[in-house]
């Protein structure tokens, strides 16, 4: 549970979305506006999902979306020794699809251009300021996602704090406006969905590669663009660090589960390439 859902997790004390290895704490709105607090407890070699709240009933039946049960890693062939052994070790890893695409949209807009920890710092700040408390017993600190209105009507000096400069607010406040479009997005495909998310000012190939992968838990989209793919898939995979223009046609052969050779990687400890010669990789995220 902590490999498919860890990845969807803003640091350590994310307002609305906290995973353990037996427990995972999640809040969400629906488009409608009704809110819940949703837990997924690992019990006795089964998953048991609570929810409270006036979306609580929703919440429960899309958890097994949530957990990666519409992702289907069958025909994945690792076709290398590093894969085969993460394959191998992780044999529950599933990609998550939240359906949550105005916060996937968030999430991905305030991590354009800036470090991780820039990222991590603002859309907690933003949501503890924008949520609202969340339904239940819900871990000390977590809200819910903040409302479309909220998100346009945020004031400038709360973006400022957050540290959030002016072009990522003006695609925030742009993607919350159509935030009943985005909505609708999820009838699409996620090639489909991703091509309208790229007519969008301000969300280029990378922002929409990253909301198909959570919003849509397409196991097939890559982050081109990302500071850091390339150069570990070619470090790990070839020996030898690649541009954006080597990956795509490197990553041919796995398609559709692209996306899925990168979570195996960053699930062995893979987030980083080395400046210089190999060396043990880091440990998996918290």
């Amino acid at each position: 549970m902590a490999q498919t859902l860890g990845r969807l997790q803003h640091g350590r004390l994310d307002p609305v979305h906290r995973v353990s290895d037996l427990v995972a704490w999640r809040t969400v709105r629906t488009p409608d506006g009704r809110t819940a607090t949703l837990r997924v407890q690992a019990a006795g070699g089964a998953l048991l999902a609570e929810a409270w709240g006036a979306a609580a009933e929703s919440a429960v039946a899309d958890a097994p979306d949530l957990l990666g049960g519409r992702d289907d890693p069958t025909g994945f062939v690792p076709g290398h020794p590093v894969l085969e052994r993460a394959h191998r070790r992780f044999p529950g890893l599933r990609i998550a699809r939240t359906g949550d695409v105005l916060g996937a949209l968030v999430g991905a807009t305030l991590e354009q251009r800036v470090t991780g920890e820039e990222a991590v710092r603002a859309w907690q700040v933003l949501h503890r300021a924008l949520g609202d408390p969340a339904p239940g017993p819900a871990p000390a600190g977590m809200v819910t996602p903040p409302s479309p209105r909220a998100w346009q009507a945020a004031p400038e000096a709360l973006w400022r704090r957050a540290g959030v400069d002016g072009r990522r607010v003006a695609t925030v406040r742009t993607t919350a406006s159509r935030a009943d479009a985005l909505a609708r997005l999820l009838d699409r495909d996620a090639a489909s969905a991703g091509e309208a998310l790229r007519s969008l000012p301000g969300v280029g190939a990378w922002t929409a590669a990253e909301v198909r992968q959570r919003a849509f838990g397409d196991a097939d989209a890559v982050s081109v663009g990302d500071f850091h793919l390339a150069a570990v898939v070619g470090h790990v995979l070839a020996g030898r660090r690649f541009t954006d223009a080597e990956l795509v046609p490197f990553l041919e052969p796995w398609r559709p589960h692209r996306y899925r050779v990168a979570r195996l990687l960053y699930a062995s400890g893979w987030e980083t390439a080395p400046p210089t010669a190999p060396k043990r990789p880091r440990s998996p995220r918290p």
